[in-house]
């Protein structure tokens, strides 16, 4: 998909869901909603407050650790285990059976072992996203071509380098596919950690304006997050695909 269709696609996307929404509104009224045109309104005016810039630091900042930890040690993972036959064919249902497990049932035991805060936020993050990397970059790193391989052993290079020089940069695309999903999934455990353990951050907003049916507030931060989470899938979309043509 070229850089253009992806974006005329993204934005008749846009198109239909706001419309949807539109329709949407109209139907179910004020009593559980608010037009496009309202929720705009208010999140302008919301977003310029000490409120919303306080929490919204404290959630980015738990994103962004979660979301290295998760990909340092997806990546990690997932080349050992494609470089290694007999290691990726004994983990690789571990890691599927962990990833099929809901996550929200091993909460507890991250509140046990990191307590309230900033740590558990990361840690509940982090599991939500390392698997998918971890995943994709193992088969990604299973497809590549073998006379690459071989190659790189003909010409005496050392383990570090054939990933580095090799298996990497063959695999490349299939691992931007990984890093797409565990983006938007350290995103949502991020959130889910600090909906139902913690005194900041956007998901603490988001649970605290459900208890007190604030539909102002529920919208803007659904919006906000939503348009957060959609852009940057997008723009991992095009890149993969720039990594794909090359």
């Amino acid at each position: 998909m070229r850089p253009l269709s992806l974006m005329r696609s993204t934005a008749i996307l846009c198109a239909v869901l706001l419309l949807s929404w539109q329709v949407l509104y109209i139907v179910v009224g004020d009593v559980a909603l608010r037009s496009p045109l309202q929720t705009f309104a208010f999140t302008a005016t919301f977003v310029a407050t000490p409120q919303f810039v306080g929490h919204a630091t404290e959630t980015f900042q738990a994103f962004a650790l979660a979301l290295a930890i998760a990909v340092a040690a997806g990546l990690a993972a997932g080349l050992a285990l494609g470089a290694s036959r007999l290691l990726g064919d004994v983990l690789e249902p571990v890691l599927a059976a962990f990833y099929a497990i809901p996550k929200i049932t091993l909460y507890p035991i991250l509140l046990l072992a990191f307590g309230l805060g900033m740590a558990s936020k990361v840690a509940f993050g982090a599991i939500h996203g390392v698997i998918p990397v971890a995943l994709f970059t193992l088969s990604a790193v299973r497809k590549v071509r073998p006379v690459w391989v071989k190659s790189a052993r003909i010409m005496a290079l050392g383990a570090v380098d054939t990933t580095v020089r090799v298996l990497v940069p063959a695999a490349l695309p299939e691992i931007f596919s990984g890093l797409r999903i565990g983006f938007s999934l350290t995103l949502i455990g991020t959130l889910l950690g600090e909906m139902f353990a913690s005194q900041r951050g956007l998901g603490f907003l988001l649970m605290n304006a459900i208890g007190l049916h604030n539909v102002d507030l529920i919208m803007a931060l659904t919006l906000m997050l939503s348009v957060v989470a959609g852009a940057a899938s997008v723009a991992l979309l095009a890149l993969e695909r720039r990594l794909e043509r090359r």
